[in-house]
Formats: structure tokens, sequence, C-alpha cells
């Protein structure tokens, strides 16, 4: 155990980290343990034993950050040890049609109250923009307005929102630029809220994977965050059905968490606890799925939204535990603090980035002027 012990301090002091140290960012070891977990299970066992209280930290986050901030991987190449903190889980084909539902049933479907609790008052999973917003709400509602100005939106368009989630861009332009939309999710208790709170609006809400839509015709499509889960053997794909069913003169703006590199599997403790099967897109990836099908009209970063969204969701879980308790343990409690804080580092950290971009089938002839 000493030794284990003394490689984590020698990998952690890289990072400007002390074990035990003084400072809000220091990770205290609670379980000897510790050591030799997280050098036999890397990142699995670094989320598995901060669940299970072996160790902790004030600011996990900046903790996270740091880590990740430091390349630690590259410092230390070569090393078999460090390789391993650092392995992506590889996962046959994870977006395959079988496969398509299961994330719906392990993460979205887990309860509607805690997402109540924690998301803004649309229950908008996705990030928002928080270039004039002072609040969540307000970010959620910029992102949506800023989706609806960037693909043009006019009254009467026919509108195919691809992992449509409860319903929060479907429901906000209808209402406020006439469209009519049809949302997809794999969620059934995504449905039935969107399904209830748009019972009034010209809007449906399809359980249905993205596959299976057929031969219908759209004047505008968005996914916003739902590529994550499509998988890089399905990307080529997504975006033939897309240009499929958009109609020639048709926009399509794609949301999604973007990689620095292209990479065929996902972190083990996402995939394990939080996100089954996904993984983040490169621009090379998305560039190889869009060869001949479309012409990119523009591309938007705003990655450090991200890292607001995400502590924002933080406070508000932080703030409504004491109603969610009964229902959810102390262990589940641990496991989504380490999602959300985890996560706000690696945008923080510029790990992950934020894209909007914007596609059209052949070129619009007057251009795209682009809106931020």
């Amino acid at each position: 155990m000493i030794k284990e012990r003394r490689f984590i301090e020698q990998l952690l002091s890289m990072a400007g980290l002390t074990l035990n140290g003084p400072n809000s960012f220091d990770p205290q070891i609670y379980d000897e343990r510790f050591y030799r977990r997280v050098l036999k299970n890397g990142s699995l066992g670094l989320g598995e034993s901060y669940m299970d209280k072996w160790w902790g930290v004030k600011k996990l986050d900046e903790c996270i950050y740091k880590i990740l901030k430091a390349e630690l991987e590259k410092k230390f190449y070569g090393n078999l040890k460090i390789m391993l903190l650092f392995t992506l889980n590889y996962i046959r084909n994870p977006g395959r049609t079988s496969k398509a539902f299961e994330v719906g049933e392990k993460h979205y479907d887990i309860g509607n109250d805690l997402y109540e609790k924690m998301l803004d008052k649309r229950l908008t999973y996705t990030c928002g923009y928080w270039k004039e917003a002072r609040n969540l709400d307000e970010a959620q509602e910029a992102k949506l307005d800023l989706v609806c100005k960037k693909i043009g939106l006019k009254p009467g368009m026919r509108v195919l929102d691809i992992g449509s989630g409860w319903g929060s861009f479907i429901g906000y332009a209808a209402q406020n630029y006439g469209i009519k939309a049809i949302g997809l999710t794999v969620s059934k208790e995504q449905k039935a809220y969107a399904d209830e709170r748009y019972k009034n609006l010209s809007v449906e809400t399809r359980l249905q994977d993205y596959r299976e839509l057929g031969h219908e015709q759209f004047d505008r499509i968005v996914s916003l965050g739902m590529f994550e889960h499509v998988g890089e053997k399905n990307y080529r794909t997504f975006m033939q059905v897309v240009h499929q069913l958009l109609e020639d003169d048709g926009l399509f703006l794609l949301h999604t968490i973007g990689g620095n590199r292209s990479v065929k599997g996902t972190d083990p403790w996402i995939h394990r606890y939080i996100f089954p099967n996904g993984m983040i897109p490169s621009i090379a990836q998305i560039g190889r799925s869009i060869e001949n099908l479309f012409v990119m009209e523009d591309w938007h970063n705003f990655a450090l939204d991200y890292d607001k969204t995400l502590m924002a969701w933080y406070m508000n879980f932080i703030n409504n535990y004491n109603q969610l308790k009964s229902k959810y343990n102390d262990r589940f409690f641990r496991m989504w603090e380490y999602y959300l804080l985890s996560c706000a580092a690696t945008f923080r950290a510029r790990k992950n980035q934020l894209w909007q971009i914007i596609l059209s089938k052949k070129g619009l002839s007057s251009g795209y002027v682009s809106i931020r």
C-alpha cells in the first residue's frame, strides 16, 4: 500500500494537489484501500471510491479540474499505470438499434421529480446560453431562442427534434414561433411529461428511435444533446436519416458535446453509472459523417457555458436534496454529485466542448449569417 500511495502522491503533485492537504481542492483519503483501487480500476475506481466515501474533497470540481488541466497522461506517457487512469471503455457499436432505449431506462426514467428539482422551469437538460443570462431559467430560454433564430423559424413550419427530452424546445418553439413539431425520445417518463404539459399545442412527442421515422419531411430539424448517444459507427446513418427527412431548402442544427480528439470509447464510470453506451464525437468524426450530404454553414463553440450550466444544476440539486432523499440514498447523492461536478470540470479544463453546428443540404444560395 505504501508504494501505491507514493505513486498517487507523485501523480497528484504534478497537478498541484496534496493528499490530505489544507486546500479546499486537496483530496482527503478516508480509506487506505483507495490507492490500490484507483491504480487497479482507473477512472471507474476513482468514481466508485468517491461514492463509497473512501475519499472526499470540499471542492470536487476544482480537484478534477486541476487533474485534467495538468494533462497528467502526457507527463507520464508510456507509464502503464498512468495510461490505465485515462483508459476509455471500448464498446462495440454502443448506439446500435438494440441499445437505443437503454439510456432512457437507466438515466432519463429514474424520476421526473429529480429533474424537476435540478433543471430549469422547462426541464431543459442541455447546455444553457449565458451570454446575457443572470440565472438558469434565463440561460435556457436564451438557448432555446438562439436555436429558433439560427434556423430561421417561421409560423407554420414543420420541425423535428431528435432527442426532444421533456419537450422544452418543441414547446418553446410552438408557443413563440407558431410552428408544428414532432419530438423523438427514448424515455417513457419524458414522453408522458411532454404529452401532458404541451397537450394544447401543435406538438407531438413520440417514443421512437430516429431510424424508425420513415419518409416524413420537415422544414427544419434539430438535435439538442442527443448525438452523444449515437456512437461513431452510427454517425453516418444518423446524418443520412436527417438528410432524407429534411426538405431541400431546410436547415439542420446539431447541438452536441464535442471532444478534442477522436475516440472509440467512453469514460468507464460515466458508462456504468450515468450514460450507458455514450460517446463524445470529434470534429473529424462529425466531418466524415456529413461528407457529400451537407454543407457546413456555421460552427459555434460555447463550452464554458456548460460549466456554468452544470454548476447551476448542482446548486439546485444540493438545495433541494432534502425533498429527494427519501427516494434517493446517500450513495446516489455522492454519485450524482460526482457526475455533475466532474463534468463541469471537463468543460472548465476545455477537455470537452459544446458545439452548435448549422448544416444545409446544398448550401444556402444567399449565404448564412451567423447568429450569436
